[in-house]
């Protein structure tokens, strides 16, 4: 019975061609404008979150407890160890690429008669560089080969106006509330995008940070992980090696704000967009749908009268949207896939964010997720579309739709 149905779904479909092919139009225009949408979005959160990580955040950030609250109050009442048993556990885990040890630092720098503060950071520059990927450096990176050796935000080199080889004073208060110095090297410029920052950024291996802050210790553990997808199981793993050590761990994802405000705001925008294109879908089906069930009244009262069940009727006429929203969903994703390998290839150029001086250039990411939304938002349209008319066509009175062509 089902199978009949189906088949006089498709003959139905088949031979109203205009309308159905306005339909199933409406249908991939509806599944490639979310698929473009979605997967621009989409290819947003993931550059949004990869650049974070790989422009130092790291997948998770190990520390003294209450330092996120108050370090940066009293920096140096919250060091944890640069080295041991711990962080080599953590190191060995699967997942885990490096484990870099970081120093946080400020105060002034000079250069001539010019002194700007500083916010710097002090690493291992050959664990480091594993973790900070995206960090772009116009001149030497760092290395351990030249202790002395830093590289400052584009805007600071600017504001002391230094090239490569000219040496930088560094002035802080130590741990032991003494006034503290050391001299630099400068080896390259490097940028991360965000001027704010770049104007006080510093760069510098991590013995020169602890000369200069006079401790042996360290603020942060930060952990690299080989696939972004892993962390939350690297994180549950490192649980218990820090248990009870007075460290705290944090995630990418608790760390970046922005990301998360970010994915919030644009989801609910994604929302909105879904919302419109099935209300347009449902309007613009169940419109064809009802002229065409209109016009078959003569059909349906045949049918009913030669002993065709209301419930098969139901079905069949219900089961016609269906067929559009699966065939629409079809054509619509193979369509939205190769336009999303198009632009993706051309790229989308796009202006530097608030807070940014570069552009980039855009892609679409189609992920899983957005195929299966595409797929939903296709038949779950279609379905509602086709649901009034294939009501309206089981209910005629027999007698009234056998009348309705005289």
């Amino acid at each position: 019975m089902l199978h009949t149905e189906l088949k006089l779904a498709f003959r139905n479909l088949a031979r109203e061609r205009k309308r159905t092919l306005i339909s199933l139009a409406a249908i991939v225009v509806g599944v490639v404008g979310y698929l473009l949408a979605g997967g621009f979005i989409d290819w947003i959160f993931w550059a949004i979150r990869e650049s974070a990580i790989d422009n130092g955040l790291g997948h998770i950030q190990i520390s003294a407890k209450g330092y996120r609250d108050a370090g940066q109050a009293d920096p140096d009442a919250y060091q944890i160890p640069a080295t041991g048993v711990q962080k080599d556990s953590i190191a060995h885990l699967p997942g885990v690429v490096a484990v870099s040890p970081r120093l946080m630092t400020s105060g002034l720098v000079s250069h001539g008669d010019v002194t700007v503060p500083f916010a710097g950071e002090a690493v291992e520059p050959a664990i480091d560089a594993r973790i900070s990927k995206d960090i772009a450096v116009d001149g030497d990176a760092l290395d351990a080969a030249s202790p002395r050796g830093v590289i400052l935000g584009r805007g600071l080199a600017r504001a002391l106006n230094v090239r490569r080889g000219d040496p930088v004073a560094f002035i802080t208060t130590g741990a032991s509330g003494g006034m503290s110095g050391v001299e630099g090297i400068v080896r390259g410029v490097y940028s991360t995008g965000v001027k704010a920052f770049d104007d006080v950024a510093v760069r510098m291996p991590l013995a020169l940070g602890q000369e200069l802050m006079r401790t042996k210790g360290v603020h942060l553990w930060v952990v690299g992980l080989d696939e972004t997808a892993h962390t939350q199981a690297v994180a549950s793993a490192i649980a218990p090696i820090i248990a009870g050590s007075g460290k705290e761990m944090r995630t990418w994802f608790e760390l970046s704000d922005f990301y998360r405000k970010t994915v919030t705001l644009m989801s609910r925008q994604m929302l909105v967009v879904a919302v419109l294109i099935a209300l347009i879908l449902v309007l613009g089906i169940a419109n064809l749908l009802t002229m065409s069930t209109l016009e078959r009244t003569g059909e349906i009262g045949t049918m009913l009268a030669l002993g065709t069940s209301r419930g098969s009727v139901l079905r069949m006429h219900f089961m016609e949207g269906l067929l559009l929203g699966v065939v629409g969903a079809i054509a619509g994703l193979a369509i939205g896939a190769l336009l999303a390998a198009v632009i993706s290839w051309i790229g989308i150029p796009m202006p530097p964010p608030p807070g940014r001086d570069t552009g980039y250039r855009a892609e679409i990411l189609l992920s899983l997720p957005v195929f299966l939304n595409a797929i939903a938002l296709a038949l779950a349209s279609a379905a509602v579309a086709g649901a009034y008319p294939a009501w309206k066509a089981s209910r005629m009175p027999i007698v009234d739709a056998l009348r309705f062509n005289r």
